[in-house]
């Protein structure tokens, strides 16, 4: 069934456990976490990043992404995610996407409020939730070197006041994560997450869930983090699968790494603890 992520998010909360955002770039990976999904008797929230627009149309990932949905037997969300063009959020909106989400994480404070802000108003009416992000969640390349990256920590006191003065239904928080790979296991700031979770009662999300250590994410999910993203681990699957099968031909392949991409997601969703929603 297609669903937003609110009701879900509420569960998840009171549940102390967190519910996987899966990147999907094609038809054959939204069906194929959607099997996981409905084989574990969990909810799914399928995510298209906009960058990922040259490998599926948006109107494609909403036929198909509502299609299978409605066959599901679990919630699924139909997510767009780190939208930073104002005409595809509000495009993904019309076409049946159920969240999305507008990244102006890299604009100053005032700037990502008004650009979320403008989303809002365009999405609350049509019964779409809305995700933000403020600090940033950078790239994985130069994590351990931190006079590089361009990730900066979300402050308590911002948190507040951009919900505040939004009103949006999940918020995005940087606490150590970033996107891609790592070089080694990212530190997580769990005391900012505990701040920031005891501050505001908004869903947390946390991006860059790939490779960040399932210890991390499972506490992650223990201490207020609502949704993760993944995706890098993901592809990783597929290509290591790829790598010790060896398939000969087309169909094998795709075989192998829809073998591979399940049993990445099936770990995950143990690592979340997403179990507890169906207690």
């Amino acid at each position: 069934m297609l669903v937003t992520s609110k009701e879900l998010f509420k569960q998840s909360k009171v549940k102390n456990c967190a519910i996987p955002a899966p990147n999907f770039i094609d038809a054959q990976s939204m069906k194929d976490y959607i099997e996981v999904a409905d084989e574990l008797s969990l909810p799914v929230i399928l995510a298209l990043a906009e960058v990922h627009l040259e490998f599926i149309t948006l109107e494609e990932a909403a036929y198909l992404g509502k299609y299978y949905a409605e066959k599901a037997e679990v919630p699924v969300v139909l997510h767009l995610d780190h939208g930073m063009t104002p005409s595809i959020i509000k495009k993904a909106i019309d076409l049946g996407f159920t969240s999305v989400m507008i990244d102006a994480s890299q604009d100053d404070f005032e700037t990502n409020v008004k650009k979320t802000k403008e989303i809002i108003d365009y999405a609350h009416p049509r019964g779409v939730v809305v995700e933000a992000e403020i600090g940033h969640v950078g790239s994985g390349v130069n994590y351990e070197n931190h006079e590089e990256t361009d990730s900066q920590y979300t402050t308590v006191a911002d948190a507040v006041r951009f919900v505040e003065e939004t009103n949006v239904d999940s918020l995005a928080i940087s606490i150590g994560t970033a996107h891609g790979m790592y070089k080694g296991i990212p530190e997580i700031n769990f005391q900012r997450l505990e701040e920031i979770a005891a501050a505001i009662s908004t869903p947390l999300v946390l991006h860059g869930g790939s490779s960040s250590g399932d210890e991390n994410l499972k506490r992650c999910g223990l201490e207020g983090i609502s949704k993760i993203n993944i995706f890098s681990d993901l592809i990783n699957a597929a290509q290591e699968g790829i790598n010790q099968e060896k398939p000969v031909n087309y169909l094998e392949l795709k075989k192998v790494i829809s073998h591979s991409m399940k049993s990445c997601l099936r770990h995950y969703y143990r690592v979340f603890n997403t179990e507890k929603i169906a207690k």
